[in-house]
């Protein structure tokens, strides 16, 4: 009998790992670094949960890290089949690896050097540059949505994709198993779904009928995301404030979408005239700078504005003003240019990263502000920021929080709680597994479907923990 163990992504939101078991072949659905707090991220250093060489395929559902952040260490331990992911995911993936191993080492070195007096040793980075480099040659299968590929023809398994609507090149992910004896069963992993109506990706398609289990995200299962427009209106009014105050603007940003998405409402911001056009914007991030290059390079996968825009020889990424600060140097530079000013830089949930010097040198000014437009797990910086702590400790040093604090949830590229359970409802599914969300959130969320869907098995997965399907 088929099953699924969960590997990541069980009762937290964070590292995505789904392992399918059919007849002895073993297939992941995504492998995710974990990301937030200690107590999470030491799990990137324990056993995944299964032995690299048997594992069969990847099936990578979109290219942020904590979906496809320890491929490289499954490399690294012996995987070297097929990884399944469309055109952009696979670009971006190896962007985000590659990065990914370039913090991890620069944390090592600079913990090798702090303990070193202690005695203490630090543990090696989680892989290496090299590893990430030996992911590319098995991102040989891309996929085109709706294509249908056969995975294995010994046990006569097949795939096809659908745009989940989350981040450039994002699907949903569909296995068909067809046994020799007994019905086929139809596997849908939802990915990370998007809210819908954004610019630049696409709505997310719906999900297709006649679906037997559904393994789907819940970031957001318990609450509803302030409608978009207000958000950007919100927005908005949160940077020609500041910089009418002669302030600086502080954007915590992720480098996937969520910086892209800011770029283009701040050169809207700009032709509206909202704004100067002399006022500098900086994108401080060379992997935000790098995945708006994938941006226009897979534009076909973008909505139709976007794409009408770049073929007529606009970028929607590119006014004036704008700066793309890549090297250390020019990332110190920011600090003497005089406000008025807006900078983007990551981590977006500010575990790391540019953000943290920025912050370092403004969060206690009055005249500046910070504004949050996305997800912040429990304990960041970021989620102390939002939950209103007058001082944190940015590099061993306590800051006074005088900075204005904005928080803009209507940004997020995760489905409300409305969405997610229209989304089921419309699957249909003989077994449900809620992953991707926190303790509460998967608890309430079972409780409004089972309201709705009183046939379906309803199942919060344990960590590491097997089920039959």
């Amino acid at each position: 009998m088929p099953s699924l163990t969960f590997l990541g992504a069980a009762n937290t939101v964070t590292g995505s790992c789904h392992l399918l078991n059919i007849k002895g072949k073993n297939y992941l659905f995504d492998c995710g670094q974990f990301q937030g707090p200690w107590h999470i991220e030491k799990r990137n250093y324990e056993p995944v949960g299964i032995d690299a060489h048997n594992v069969d395929a990847i099936f990578l559902s979109h290219g942020h890290l904590d979906h496809c952040g320890r491929i490289p260490l499954l490399v690294n331990q012996g995987f070297s089949k097929d990884i399944y992911c469309t055109p952009p995911t696979k670009d971006i993936a190896m962007l985000i690896m590659m990065d990914s191993a370039h913090l991890l080492k620069e944390e090592f070195v600079w913990k090798r050097k702090k303990y070193a007096r202690l005695g203490i040793s630090p543990k090696e980075p989680l892989y290496s540059s090299d590893d990430v480099w030996h992911c590319h040659e098995l991102f040989s299968r891309v996929v085109e949505y709706g294509d249908k590929i056969q995975v294995d023809n010994d046990i006569t398994l097949s795939l096809h994709a659908v745009d989940a609507g989350h981040v450039l090149g994002s699907c949903q992910i569909y296995l068909e198993y067809r046994p020799r004896k007994g019905r086929p069963i139809t596997i849908l992993y939802s990915g990370d779904i998007g809210d819908g109506q954004r610019p630049i990706v696409d709505n997310p398609a719906p999900p297709e009928k006649g679906v037997d289990v559904l393994i789907m995200e819940s970031t957001y299962g318990d609450r509803e995301h302030k409608a978009y427009s207000a958000s950007v209106d919100e927005f908005r009014e949160a940077v020609v404030s500041t910089v009418e105050r002669g302030g600086t603007v502080l954007i915590p940003t992720f480098a996937l979408e969520r910086a892209q998405e800011i770029l283009f409402h701040l050169e809207v911001m700009k032709n509206k005239g909202l704004i100067s056009e002399e006022i500098p914007v900086f994108l401080n991030s060379p992997l935000a700078i790098n995945l708006t290059r994938v941006f226009e390079k897979h534009y076909k996968y973008c909505d139709s504005s976007l794409k009408d825009m770049i073929n007529k020889g606009l970028s929607p990424f590119m006014f004036p003003g704008l700066q793309f600060t890549d090297t250390v140097e020019e990332s110190k530079m920011i600090h003497s240019v005089p406000s008025p000013k807006i900078i983007l830089a990551g981590s977006g949930m500010i575990t790391g990263g540019r953000i943290k010097h920025h912050l370092k040198h403004n969060l206690w000014k009055e005249d500046a502000t910070v504004i949050i437009v996305g997800y912040q797990a429990k304990n960041t910086l970021g989620r102390k920021l939002i939950e209103g702590d007058e001082t944190v400790k940015i590099f061993g040093e306590e800051i006074a929080v005088r900075a204005k604090i904005v928080t803009i949830n209507g940004f997020s590229a995760h489905a409300g709680r409305k969405h997610l359970i229209k989304y089921a409802q419309e699957a249909n599914p003989r077994h449900l597994f809620l992953v991707h969300g926190e303790p509460e959130t998967l608890k309430r969320l079972k409780r409004s479907i089972k309201g709705v869907l009183p046939r379906t098995e309803v199942i919060i997965p344990d960590f590491k923990g097997q089920y039959p399907i």
